[in-house]
Order: C-alpha cells, then sequence, then structure tokens
C-alpha cells in the first residue's frame, strides 16, 4: 500500500541538529519539496503502479521518501546504488530525505520506483519548479537567452559489423532463457539454441582489420557475417512460435524480447545491404545506430572534433537567475532557427509577459525572426546575423546594449556546461525514449532546484 510519509522522528532531528546541520542551500531546496503540488503530481503517477497500490499490499516506501531521493541523485549525479549508501551514510540527508532511523531503499527500489515517473509529469514538475523560483524573486523574468545542446546517449560507435554482432549476442543470449523457461517441457532441437555470439564477435573483428585495405575487401567477411545474422534471426523466430503455447508470465517476457530484437536485427540487416553491398545511402532519419537505443538521432552541428553525434538534440531556454524556464527535446536534426518563435511562446505562456531582452546564436538569426520578436513587444532583440553584413547592420550590432546583450548571452554555455557536469547531461544512461525524457527532465529540475537553492535566501 502505498503510504504519504514516515511520521516525524523528534529524537533522530534532535541527535541531528547537535552533530551537524543542513547546509542553507539544502535547506531552501527542501523548503521547496514540501510544495503541495509537487507531491501530489509525483504521488499520482506512483499510485498507478498496481491497479490497488493505494489500497492494498504491504506498506511501500512513502512517496515523499522516493522524491526526495531522486532529487538527491541528480542533484550530486549519483547511480542508483551510490544514492542508496551516501543517503545510508549520512544523517542530514537521512533528514533531508524524511528517512530518519527507518530502511534506507536499496537502488532497485527506488529504480522500479523512478520508473513509474511519466516524462509528462516530469515536465509539469518542471513547470511547478519555475513558478516557485518566480514566486521566490529568483528570477524575474526580464532576460531570455536560448541555446540548443546534445544529450549523447550511452552507446559505442556504430558500424555496421558492430550493430551485427550486437544483434546476435543478445539473440543468443534469449535464447538461452528461453531455454530455461521451457525446460523440459518441450523437445527443442540443439541447432536451434546454437550461440552464434564467438562467430560473429570472430567475424566482426576480421572486418574491422580489413577495413583499411578498402571497402571490397570487407564484402567477403560481411557476407558471412550476414548469413550468421539471419541464422540467429531464423532460430528466434521459431522459438518465438515455440513460445506461444507457453503461458506462465517468464515465458511471455523472453518473447516479447525475442521479438523487439528480432525486429531490431532485422532493420541492421536491410541498412547492411543496402549500404554495404547495393552501395546506397541510407538517410540518417531511418538508419539503427544502437539495438539498445533505437530511438537515437544522428546529429551533425559541424562542432570541432566531434562531425556526428548520437543522441539527441535538446533545445533550452534560460531566463535570468540561472533557471532555466523550458527544455524541448527535439526529433532529428531541425535547424537552429526554428526554436526561437517556440521559445518566446513558452516564456510569455510560462510568466504572463514578453521578455525585455531576448538572445540567441547566429545560427537562430533570421530576419523573420528578429520580426517576430520585435512584433511581440521585445524590446531588445540579439540576434547577430551571420554572414555579410551592411554598414547599418554592423553599426547596430556595435551598439553597447547589443555588445552587452551578447556578453549576456555567453552564460548560456556555461549554463549547459553546469547541466552536463553536474547533473548527468553529458550523456544518458536510461533505455528509451520516455527514459531519455526522464533523465533530461529530472537533470534540469535538480539545476532549478540548486539556483533555487542558492538565490532565494538572497532575494528574499
Amino acid at each position: 500500500m502505498l503510504r504519504d510519509s514516515y511520521e516525524i522522528d523528534k529524537f533522530f532531528v534532535k541527535i541531528q541538529g547537535l552533530t551537524s546541520e543542513m547546509e542553507p542551500e539544502l535547506t531552501q531546496i527542501d523548503k521547496v519539496l514540501e510544495d503541495e503540488a509537487i507531491y501530489q503530481m509525483v504521488k499520482s503517477d506512483l499510485s498507478q503502479r498496481y491497479p490497488k497500490t493505494n489500497q492494498m499490499g504491504r506498506n511501500s516506501t512513502p512517496v515523499e521518501v522516493i522524491l526526495r531521493m531522486l532529487v538527491v541523485r541528480h542533484l550530486y549525479k549519483l547511480s542508483y546504488e551510490k544514492t542508496e549508501k551516501v543517503v545510508k551514510d549520512s544523517l542530514v540527508l537521512r533528514r533531508f530525505c524524511r528517512i530518519y532511523f527507518e530502511d534506507v531503499p536499496d537502488d532497485t527500489t527506488l529504480i522500479r520506483w523512478a520508473n513509474q515517473m511519466k516524462p509528462e509529469t516530469l515536465k509539469a514538475l518542471h513547470q511547478r519548479v519555475v513558478e516557485i523560483a518566480s514566486e521566490l524573486k529568483v528570477t524575474k523574468a526580464r532576460k531570455l537567452r536560448t541555446d540548443g545542446t546534445v544529450v549523447e546517449t550511452n552507446i559505442h560507435y556504430p558500424t555496421d559489423s558492430s550493430l551485427l554482432s550486437d544483434s546476435v549476442r543478445v539473440l543468443s543470449r534469449n535464447l538461452k532463457r528461453a531455454q530455461q523457461v521451457l525446460g523440459d517441457s518441450m523437445t527443442i532441437a540443439k541447432s536451434l539454441l546454437r550461440d552464434r555470439s564467438r562467430s560473429a564477435r570472430k567475424l566482426k573483428r576480421q572486418i574491422e582489420g580489413l577495413a583499411r585495405r578498402g571497402a571490397e575487401k570487407t564484402k567477403p567477411v560481411y557476407q558471412k557475417l550476414v548469413a550468421v545474422a539471419r541464422a540467429s534471426v531464423t532460430q528466434a523466430q521459431t522459438v518465438i512460435e515455440k513460445l506461444q503455447v507457453e503461458s506462465s508470465k517468464a515465458s511471455e517476457q523472453v518473447k516479447q524480447r525475442l521479438q523487439t530484437f528480432v525486429t531490431r536485427t532485422q532493420a541492421v540487416l536491410e541498412q547492411t545491404v543496402q549500404r554495404v553491398f547495393q552501395r546506397e545511402t541510407v538517410p540518417a532519419s531511418e538508419k539503427i545506430v544502437s539495438i539498445f537505443e533505437p530511438h537515437t538521432d544522428i546529429i551533425k552541428r559541424g562542432k570541432a572534433g566531434k562531425a556526428t553525434e548520437f543522441g539527441h538534440k535538446v533545445w533550452l531556454d534560460e531566463v535570468d537567475g540561472g533557471i532555466v524556464s523550458d527544455y524541448r527535446i527535439l526529433k532529428g536534426n531541425p535547424a537552429d532557427s526554428e526554436q526561437w518563435q517556440p521559445a518566446i511562446e513558452q516564456h510569455i505562456e510560462q510568466f504572463g509577459k514578453v521578455p525585455y531582452q531576448a538572445s540567441a546564436d547566429r545560427g537562430v538569426s533570421s530576419k523573420p525572426n528578429e520580426d517576430y520578436a520585435i512584433d511581440k513587444g521585445i524590446k531588445r532583440v540579439i540576434l547577430p546575423k551571420a554572414g555579410y553584413k551592411s554598414q547599418a547592420r554592423r553599426d547596430h550590432e556595435r551598439q553597447s546594449w547589443f555588445r552587452r546583450g551578447r556578453r549576456y548571452h555567453a552564460g548560456v554555455e556555461g549554463r549547459i556546461s553546469v547541466l552536463k557536469r553536474k547533473h548527468g547531461l553529458d550523456r544518458c544512461f536510461n533505455h528509451g525514449d520516455d527514459g531519455f525524457e526522464r533523465w533530461v527532465g529530472w537533470g534540469i529540475i535538480a539545476n532549478n532546484l540548486t539556483m533555487i537553492g542558492q538565490k532565494a535566501n538572497l532575494t528574499t
């Protein structure tokens, strides 16, 4: 049964007060997390874990504890396992998480509860945190600066040979699981359960060694690797048919895994044949670059030393006070200039007014974007023009207010750096689209809570 919180342990609070006090920043964040709207958002999602989570079953980890431990995880960029250990060893964090002398939930429990949080809920939770920042006067929302970055998914560099090898390895692993599920209930030919991962791995290494000698040299080995992958797919499809007659939960899980990876392996085979043997280009939007993170986009931004990135482009809107007022996870690699108008519209919707100043980089600059901002009533539009500039344009951009705006806008790179270094947006370690959105959402919420913790006491 889902519980709201543990009863306050006054004896624990007294002991903790005698040993170490909570830092002012953490104290302020503690007050923010007492907000009823935030609590109800989280509880609404957690209560949907099972049909009768609120009425039946053994007592769960309280909602309040789950929320605060997830915040701690992203405040300090910890793994689930490390979060459990850090909270367990700290009286201050025990009090912050409202655990007191109770048992700290283990990492697997925290993972299961964290996966119940919907990306839409985190988006709403983020908006509520921004509202609280505005109420506490951490931000006046007079200045808006907007920029994009790429949050990479946790994958290796994708090559056709490595993707085929991964596919064979995962199919072989799941075939072994199917054998354990079926046990002696059904006779299966040994050839259907053959582990072909070693053969695939050996062929992949041969391709890597021959790659320097030209594409033609790798074709014969690719033919063998493709044949191994197709044989693994055939094995898996046959085992799936045999699993159809099984009704246990374990057999259903194995069947779903096999079906998922068969589909992805077939996509990898198709693009390999098209690229290697037919010498045709596969559009970036149709490529699969990971069988584990198939949602990953291929992004080229012309960055020095990193021509191609694999993940998702995330667009950030930041207002004065270091608060990220909005974030958007973009599909594919759209032009930066398309994000200017949504940024202004979202600002108006969030704060009920236009910013006094709005800025972006040269990639966003265009006459329609500048006219749009002026028509909305923004007094200072900082959009440096790319390419050739007329004398009038050069004079415009040399004005002192424009230069100050450019210097202010440069700070958005520092905010992106903080999000990546401190709050985990350097790389996403969660699987699937929802996992990616949760990861980004929690990181940005942690940033905003940190800014509130640092600045709320100074402004109130």
